[in-house]
């Protein structure tokens, strides 16, 4: 699937929050993009606006284009129960998604390169495809390579971070961390 190679602070400032951890680095969040500045933006946006505006950030949160989401609506609407909360686990059983949960990388974006680059192991075999659904029972973690890296070092040894209530840590037997998915 193709993904949104344009520049990040412009979808940020035009939703208004910042979507990708730049923190500090982040310029003038407050003020719409565009050459001529914010115009039309007398009244409130109507309620389509605003489900409009709720849609793209959901998107551009999990790095997703139109019609992979498109894809991921209509399985929501296949299943049973609440179709948006449908919607959210989907989306949060991304692959790319997980690695960013579990704390081995600072952003989503870099999740997505550590999967694509092939450093993550899924039931122990290189999966290399960010959209990947990991199901109950599957167990995530990373290559040896990727681990001695220092920013990755230090991602993974740092003690403060805590795993979702719906990821399992353990440690094996050769020191590696790996992480079970027990439910979703």
């Amino acid at each position: 699937m193709a993904k949104y190679n344009g520049p990040k602070d412009r979808l940020s400032r035009r939703e208004g929050v910042d979507l990708f951890n730049k923190g500090a680095k982040l310029t003038r969040l407050n003020v719409l993009p565009g050459v001529h500045g914010p115009k039309g933006q007398t009244k409130a946006p109507s309620q389509y606006g605003r489900q409009l505006r709720e849609k793209q950030k959901v998107k551009r949160i999990y790095g997703i284009l139109e019609k992979q989401f498109k894809i991921y609506i209509e399985k929501a609407l296949k299943s049973k129960g609440n179709t948006g909360e449908a919607l959210l686990v989907l989306l949060e059983k991304r692959l790319d998604n997980v690695i960013y949960k579990l704390g081995f990388s600072t952003t989503r974006p870099m999740a997505r390169q550590l999967v694509s680059h092939r450093h993550v192991l899924v039931n122990g075999k290189k999966v290399n495809i960010p959209s990947y659904q990991v199901k109950t029972g599957d167990v995530v973690s990373l290559s040896t390579k990727i681990i001695e890296m220092p920013v990755v070092k230090k991602l993974v040894s740092d003690n403060e971070y805590e795993a979702p209530s719906w990821l399992e840590s353990f440690t094996h037997d050769n020191g590696t961390i790996h992480f079970r998915v027990l439910r979703r």
